[in-house]
């Protein structure tokens, strides 16, 4: 949904993003936090709540938070606290969550996402670190729910945006601007399968010039589609409500991307609900200017810097760059070809992204593979754009040694000796070639004469007929056009 109004509505949209920091071990334990392990092996006595256990902070998740606050423009909060959010859920074994409420780590942050007509940039409230909680399994028996606590401690931030966005687009948008950042810095891998990042969505309407309306959250989205779907759904569900006179309920539904729908799930609660207060047992985190200064110091380069310098280093497009800067696998193996090839300094970088984009991609994608998953050295990519710009190759010859290449994994310059697949460059024999065509078609060549100009292309292909394929196109004209006296 792109429209800034549906059907006379303004539709406002904040996200909290629960993205999960890459750390070998829990928030306040020692225990693993890898995915995949068999149920309740990464336990530890503090995870499971036993009397007696204390958390012991894990000083690595308090980096990658002030990494992350940093890439996005953010304010790093020197003095931080953890609170305690009271609730009970069955696997929450201690009975409250450890999160921070009243001072977050980060403060006003912001992205800047890219709209069909300009720039829009989303604020960011804050960043906070919580511990995840255990998962509940209701589908293994009719009559009882297992609980793994394997998350429970599992470090997290939560993102939490301002309610600046105004359709499911623009909500999209946001996500991959953020996950893209989180990859870039390595505070999380985004993994939605693995759950490592999810999606709540508070969604409200309201007629323009009036106050905002009763928001509803969506949560626990795993997927960016299904955010685009959900948003969707409950913006139709709340416009049709009132304009029927009905009203708008404050409350937590769930997305159900069966059906399509969003279906309530409980009263929505409100902060004072969960008797927040700080966590005693959790010393307030003090950061110096110091250690702000090293993290600041040590950022990779961060998307929009790498789109910027693609373009202007390697004159690729927009478009182009926009979709090597994407995936930093991608835009790092592309970076690795370019360094690789002879001709970088020249028009290279442009022809290796066409491949990248046009050919290889095809390929990964119908396999369901990553850039990291390719058959072979991404250096190959280079290798045979330089065979093509070098002239000992055309690039029809080229789909035919990249196919090659996939097939066998060898190198580019193997493949065209073995296969003799040397492009024809010899004037030479080009011109031999060319007298003999033109001879054989005196007819055409009075007609194109005359003024049929597409014979021309009649003239190049039976050239290249004779050449089986090999002859270099450009030499090809080139000579034709000498020969045919223009």
């Amino acid at each position: 949904m792109s429209d800034k109004l549906y059907k006379g509505w303004e539709i406002v949209i904040g996200l909290e993003v629960h993205a999960q920091i890459s750390s070998k071990s829990k928030l306040f334990s020692r225990s693993p936090a890898n995915f995949g392990a068999d149920p309740n092996t990464n336990v530890s006595l503090y995870d499971a709540a036993l009397p007696g256990q204390l958390p012991v902070l894990n000083n690595f998740c308090i980096e990658q938070a002030v990494k992350t606050g940093i890439a996005i423009d953010g304010t790093i909060n020197k003095i931080s606290v953890f609170d305690r959010k009271n609730y009970f859920y069955p696997d929450l074994p201690s009975g409250y969550q450890i999160s921070q409420l009243y001072h977050p780590i980060v403060t006003n942050g912001k992205i800047v996402i890219e709209e069909e007509f300009g720039e829009k940039t989303i604020n960011i409230e804050r960043i906070h670190i919580e511990q995840d909680a255990g998962k509940s399994i209701h589908d293994l028996s009719p009559n009882e729910t297992y609980i793994d606590l394997n998350r429970s401690g599992v470090p997290l931030m939560e993102i939490v945006s301002q309610p600046d966005m105004r359709s499911s687009s623009e909500a999209m948008q946001y996500v991959k601007k953020l996950r893209m950042i989180l990859r870039y810095v390595g505070t999380c891998d985004c993994n939605m399968e693995k759950g490592n990042i999810r999606f709540d969505a508070n969604v409200s309407i309201h007629k323009p010039g009036t106050p905002f309306g009763t928001r509803t959250e969506i949560k626990n989205i795993n997927s960016i589609k299904f955010l685009g779907f959900a948003i969707d759904y409950e913006v139709e569900r709340q416009v049709s409500l009132l304009e029927i006179g009905g009203k708008v309920v404050q409350e937590t539904r769930l997305f159900d991307p069966n059906t399509g729908e969003t279906k309530s799930m409980r009263s929505k609660e409100d902060a004072a609900d969960y008797r927040y207060f700080p966590d005693p047992d959790l010393k307030p985190i003090t950061l110096t200017d110091e250690f702000i200064k090293r993290i600041r110091n040590n950022m990779p380069e961060l998307p929009d810097a790498k789109k910027k310098r693609f373009i202007d280093i390697y004159a690729l497009n927009i478009y182009d760059a926009n979709i090597l800067i994407e995936d930093i696998d991608v835009a790092n193996k592309f970076e690795e070809a370019v360094n690789a090839s002879r001709f970088a300094s020249t028009n290279s970088p442009k022809l290796i992204a066409n491949w990248m984009i046009s050919e290889v991609f095809a390929v990964l994608n119908k396999e369901g593979k990553s850039i990291n998953e390719l058959d072979f050295p991404i250096i190959y990519i280079a290798e045979m754009v330089d065979l093509i710009i070098d002239g000992t190759i055309s690039g029809k010859i080229a789909k035919t040694v990249l196919n090659e290449m996939f097939t066998t994994k060898r190198k580019p310059a193997d493949i065209v000796q073995d296969m003799g697949l040397s492009q024809i460059s010899d004037e030479t024999i080009i011109r031999e070639v060319v007298e003999k065509v033109l001879k054989n078609n005196q007819e055409k060549v009075k007609e194109y004469k005359s003024g049929k100009d597409k014979l021309f292309g009649f003239f190049v292909g039976v050239t290249m007929k004779e050449l089986a394929g090999k002859g270099n196109p450009e030499k090809i004209n080139k000579i034709i056009k000498e020969v045919l006296g223009y």
